[in-house]
Parts: C-alpha cells; structure tokens; sequence
C-alpha cells in the first residue's frame, strides 16, 4: 500500500494535524538531544568510577551503556 491512501486527511482536520505532526516532530527532537545527553553524561560519569579497582564493576558497564545510548541518539 502506498502511504498517501493511509494519510488522507479531511481538509477540515488539516490544522490539527499539522499541529499534530509539529508537536511530534518537536518532542522526537527534544528526546534524542536527551538521550545524547544522558548518554555522553553516563560515559563520564562510568569513566570516572573506573578510575579505581572496586569501581570498575560498576563503571565500565555504566560507560558502555552510555556509549549505547548515545549511538542510539544519533541512529
């Protein structure tokens, strides 16, 4: 099916939808800046505990998390 048969929206309703589609077009934006964020702030943060013995337990799957989440922004 091609998508322009789904998508057929009323004229009446395009306001709506365009607001729609702007709101979503602005929250998935705002949702990948935050997971990179979150994503580059747990790679410090694992790096950081790293630094000793004990915390490499800890840190370096906290790092590697991070390092997911930030590649997940980006894809």
């Amino acid at each position: 099916m091609n998508d322009s048969a789904e998508n057929h929206v009323p004229w009446i309703l395009w306001p709506f939808y365009a607001l729609w589609k702007l709101l979503t077009l602005i929250l998935s934006i705002t949702g990948r800046i935050i997971c990179a964020l979150l994503g580059m702030a747990m790679m410090v943060a694992g790096v950081a505990i790293s630094m000793s013995v004990i915390g490499a337990i800890i840190g370096i799957p906290l790092a590697s998390f991070g390092f997911l989440l930030a590649i997940r922004a980006l894809f």
